[in-house]
């Protein structure tokens, strides 16, 4: 929940840093703690489990969540998807033990009226999601490339 006069942008990261390809939000979140201030744009690391995504969204006005997808599309594609106005595709998202995962929390939010005004959703394609520590290649230079444009656009929303 947002403390009174906190920020109103959040970025969520989703994965474990312990399933190779599926530790992309984790990885991204810990090099966007060392380019932004948190004072103006809060980071989130989870697992990934709905219904605490759901619960940082009150009081938001915008979200971008960050995690891997397995879409059958080439590894290293960055997938982006404004889910405040379209729904987030089906069997889209890499989610192991969370059923409850992204994609679900983002359609109850919006079943029940809840979705913030802004909600971006920015995946990487994985390649890799065995055990394991350590990005495939392509997924760590998606990952500099997503760093790269998410920087500016977070930074001019805080």
């Amino acid at each position: 929940m947002t403390e009174p006069g906190g920020p109103h942008t959040l970025v969520q990261c989703v994965g474990s840093p312990f399933r190779r390809d599926d530790g992309v939000g984790p990885a991204i979140a810990q090099a966007l703690r060392e380019r932004l201030r948190e004072d103006t744009v809060a980071i989130e690391t989870h697992w990934g489990e709905g219904g605490r995504l759901m619960a940082s969204w009150t009081g938001r006005r915008r979200v971008y969540i960050v995690d891997a997808a397995k879409s059958g599309a080439a590894p290293g594609t960055i997938h982006r998807i404004d889910a405040s106005r379209r729904p987030v595709p089906a069997n889209f998202l890499y989610y192991s033990t969370h059923r409850f995962g992204v994609a679900e929390a983002v359609e109850t939010a919006r079943a029940l009226g809840l979705l913030p005004a802004e909600l971006w959703l920015y995946c990487i394609e994985g390649k890799d999601f065995g055990a394991g520590e350590g990005l495939s290649g392509p997924v760590r230079s998606a990952a500099r490339k997503l760093l790269d444009e998410l920087a500016p656009i977070l930074t001019a929303a805080a």
